[in-house]
Order: structure tokens, then C-alpha cells, then sequence
């Protein structure tokens, strides 16, 4: 039997009803948020444990867990009832100043408060009816984005953690350190031997997010003595206040650090790749004129955040 005949033998509600169920993990509460009777949501448990051979809820007392087979089941369907919902939401015509959809995108906080300001503005004043959701990604994120994209419209990221999709190159940036204001070990400029001497707030120190100049920290043969790790920019600059640490953000971010208050921001002492962050997409996507529209308001975000950008130091 083909997969296309095996497609065509399930009744596609009942992605809505496994979503509910492995979400809610009750039959009541799943009823209750799908506006169903219960005895209509128990039959397509039924029919589900049918298909998959398993209970996909195991009694537990008084309350129902997710079996082993449903837990692997949860991100795979949120996936699909998303690309499901992504084709019926598809219009022959479509016109920004009449459109509704909502548009989907990962990111860091350091992405959103550059580009994802000029890109919910520009959104604003043209298609008033339409929609961002910015989403913070992580690691695991990161590493698995061939198919997180695949029911997300996009991830602002730079080069580098992600590669063999579709991308747009919106803008270049560079990397200052940040410290305390009273830390009288470091002088106008960052030394080599204040790297390796003082501690460390870092970000993203995982296998596939990290950023290019903590890698070139460690290139030059310096240990860093990494007391914090954060999956966050913006917070950079309040675990450094009040401490000997030594943070590193985006010049870009050098403002918001500043005001925080009682901060300093200071060149490095090596040349630090630039930055060049991307909008990265599934090719699924590439056709999709909504899609395009949106790769252009990036593009011209890029463009004026570019124009805008504090020089570096």
C-alpha cells in the first residue's frame, strides 16, 4: 500500500485530537479546549490507539501520563498541525494590506531588539492586519533547525550554527567587552591579560550556539574562567555590574548596556570577526509569496538597522 493511499484511509481531525490530547493529557480538558463532547473526544482516542497500538495515555491514580511512544510523538505532531494549518491558511491572491497571517520567527533577544523593532514597525505602518511572533530559540533549537523551519517562517541567526538552508545576509555588526564601571583592573581597552585573569559571564556555550568571538577567545590560547552562562544578550550586562567579570556583546547592544547603569563598555584586544546575522528559512518556504514578502521587510530592516548601527569602540 502507498503512502498516499495509506494518507487517504485517516480522518485528518484526528491531528487535532492527538495535539489536544498529548497537550492537555486529559480526555475533559482536551474536550473542553476543542469545544467537543467528551464521548466524541474518548472515540477518537479510541481510533488513535487503534492506529498506533498504543495507550497514548496510561492511567496514573487519579490522573493520566503521556506513554514513552506519545511523549516522541509531541514535537513530530505540533509540526504537522502546523504545515497542515500552513496549507488551508494558503490564498490563490494574497494582498499584505488585507492579510491576517501571522509570521513565525526564532531568534535571540539581541535579533529582536535590532532587526524585530524595524521589522514589526515597517509590518505596522503597511500591513496593519499582520502578525509577528518572535520566539526565543535554544540550543536544541539551534541544532535541529532543518525541522523547526519547516512549520516556522524563519531564524534570525548568524553565520555559523546553522548552514545548508536558504538564507538572507541583513547586516554586519562587531563585539565590544562590558564591565563594571569601579573594575580598576581594566583600563580604556581590554587586555590580553585581563582575559585570562578575571571571570567570565559567556553565552551560548553549546556545540551548536555559541558566538564567533567567545571561539576566538579560546583560538588565542586563553582559558576563560566562565562563571555564568546565559542564553540571553540583553542580560549580559546586569551579571557583570557590581562584579570583576567581563561580558561580551554586540556593539550594537553598547546603548542598552549603558543603560543599565554603572557599566563600561571597552575595545578587545584581538580583531573579532564580524558578525553577520541572517534570515534563515526552510525551502518549503522559498515559493511562498506571503513568505517573500516578508524575506523583503527584513531586508529592508537590515538596511536601516546597517545605517543606524554605533561604530565600534
Amino acid at each position: 500500500m502507498t503512502d498516499h493511499s495509506q494518507l487517504s484511509r485517516l480522518d485528518l481531525n484526528l491531528l487535532v485530537a492527538l495535539d489536544a490530547l498529548l497537550t492537555e493529557k486529559s480526555v475533559t480538558r482536551a474536550a473542553e479546549r476543542l469545544h467537543l463532547s467528551q464521548p466524541a473526544l474518548s472515540a477518537s482516542l479510541s481510533r488513535l490507539r487503534t492506529h498506533f497500538g498504543d495507550q497514548i495515555l496510561a492511567r496514573r491514580g487519579n490522573t493520566y501520563d503521556l506513554t514513552p511512544f506519545a511523549l516522541r510523538l509531541t514535537e513530530h505532531t505540533t509540526t504537522a498541525l502546523e504545515a497542515a494549518r500552513r496549507v488551508f491558511d494558503s490564498q490563490a491572491t494574497w494582498s499584505p494590506t488585507e492579510s491576517t497571517r501571522e509570521f513565525s520567527i526564532y531568534g535571540s533577544d539581541y535579533g529582536f531588539v535590532t532587526l524585530g523593532t524595524v521589522v514589526s514597525r515597517l509590518a505596522a505602518e503597511r500591513s496593519p492586519g499582520v502578525r509577528f511572533r518572535f520566539m526565543l530559540h535554544n540550543p536544541a533549537i539551534v541544532e535541529d533547525a532543518a525541522t523547526r523551519l519547516r512549520s516556522a517562517d524563519g531564524m534570525v541567526i548568524p553565520h555559523g550554527p546553522v548552514s545548508d538552508l536558504p538564507y538572507l545576509d541583513l547586516w554586519h555588526d562587531g563585539w565590544l567587552a562590558v564591565v563594571d564601571e569601579s573594575n580598576e583592573a581594566v583600563g580604556d581597552v581590554l587586555t590580553m591579560d585581563n582575559m585570562a585573569a578575571l571571570p567570565w559571564v559567556m553565552t551560548y556555550q553549546s556545540r551548536s550556539a555559541f558566538t564567533s568571538a567567545a571561539r576566538q577567545v579560546q583560538q588565542l590560547g586563553i582559558e576563560a574562567r566562565i562563571e555564568v552562562v546565559l542564553e540571553s544578550f540583553l542580560s549580559v550586562g546586569h551579571f557583570v555590574s557590581g562584579t570583576h567579570r567581563i561580558g561580551l556583546v554586540q556593539t550594537a547592544l553598547a546603548p542598552q548596556m549603558l543603560r543599565i547603569g554603572g557599566l563600561r563598555v571597552v575595545p578587545l584586544p584581538f580583531d573579532a570577526t564580524p558578525i553577520v546575522t541572517a534570515l534563515w528559512w526552510h525551502p518549503v518556504h522559498t515559493r511562498d509569496p506571503e513568505h517573500a514578502w516578508m524575506r523583503s521587510l527584513f531586508e529592508e530592516a537590515g538596511r536601516i538597522v546597517q545605517a543606524s548601527a554605533p561604530l565600534d569602540g
